[in-house]
């Protein structure tokens, strides 16, 4: 079995699990669930003799899912980031909200605020600016994106064990992390229940010891044999705001408009939370702090993909 994972935005979670008592001469049998995660199709599939591991498997993995897309989602309305975006502050914050904003704090400053949460104003301003200028595909106006930079600074974010808070007009977005977080959450779900070959794929791709999986990199770049390891790739194709050439979803807090350094960037990393952030934050910075970021953020591998079609490959 060697999938080839290509598609961001997408979870599937493969597995095959060490052999139930009794099991040993039984085929392994493929079982697959697909719906929706983090406004994203999901999609999960397992190898397993036994019907009923599977599902319970299964089971758990949507539990785990939804848990966290209460926590991190801006799809669900009454999630805890809906929660705190609204009212400016979060009351009794999970343990997985403050340590998720402690994970996101640590990439901010080692990308010198070019990763930052507290991007989602800005996010915001070009949302509403397709929405009444639909043909504008050169975006907001410079005035009106000054005027939200106002609210962008990841250092002002207050993390507490009684409550978080934001300044006024500050609002968050999890878009550049939580994937990769609720991967790794996955992740160890699973493994405590006895998986020992597991592929996870949501948009970041995790895999732990076991055999290795077949992941071929968007553009085919590189297909990797993956165990013990994640890939995740930020790329900003298309325009979520305009059709055609408008405007992508990779907007810088400084220029307050979208890079342009790369068409794709995808890192190999021992954590699925940390490809997901260094992914994004390397397609966000000048291509010379590239090896320093990858060094230091905890990635072993990155594909920059130029938007002339060339690239690189770092290694460290």
């Amino acid at each position: 079995m060697s999938p080839n994972m290509t598609r961001r935005r997408f979870i599937a979670i493969a597995a095959t699990a060490t052999l139930l008592p009794g099991a040993a001469a039984a085929q392994p049998r493929r079982f697959e669930w697909q719906g929706g995660a983090l406004g994203a199709e999901a999609k999960i599939v397992l190898y397993h003799p036994d019907k009923a591991a599977a599902e319970a498997a299964i089971k758990a993995c949507l539990g785990e899912i939804s848990r966290l897309e209460n926590e991190f989602s801006l799809y669900r309305a009454g999630s805890a980031l809906n929660r705190l975006n609204a009212a400016g502050q979060l009351t009794a914050p999970s343990h997985d909200m403050r340590r998720l904003l402690q994970l996101c704090r640590q990439y901010c400053d080692l990308s010198q605020g070019a990763f930052d949460p507290s991007i989602q104003p800005l996010w915001q301003l070009y949302a509403e600016h397709f929405v009444n200028h639909p043909d504008d595909l050169a975006g907001p106006s410079p005035d009106a994106i000054r005027a939200v930079q106002q609210h962008i600074d990841y250092r002002r974010i207050a993390i507490g064990a009684e409550a978080i808070h934001l300044e006024p007009g500050m609002a968050l977005t999890l878009n550049g992390i939580a994937q990769g977080y609720i991967t790794d959450r996955v992740a160890d779900l699973l493994r405590a229940r006895g998986w020992s070959d597991v592929l996870l794929n949501l948009g970041e791709i995790r895999a732990l010891p076991g055999r290795p999986w077949s992941v071929a990199l968007p553009g085919r770049v590189a297909t990797l044999d993956l165990t013990n390891a994640a890939v995740a790739t930020s790329a900003g194709a298309g325009s979520p705001f305009a059709a055609g050439e408008g405007p992508h979803h990779l907007l810088h807090p400084v220029t307050g408009r979208s890079a342009r350094h790369y068409a794709a960037v995808s890192v190999l990393a021992r954590t699925a939370a940390a490809a997901d952030a260094l992914s994004t934050a390397l397609y966000l910075s000048p291509p010379e702090r590239a090896a320093e970021l990858l060094r230091r953020g905890g990635g072993k591998q990155a594909w920059l993909r130029d938007t002339n079609g060339t690239g690189r490959h770092l290694v460290v």
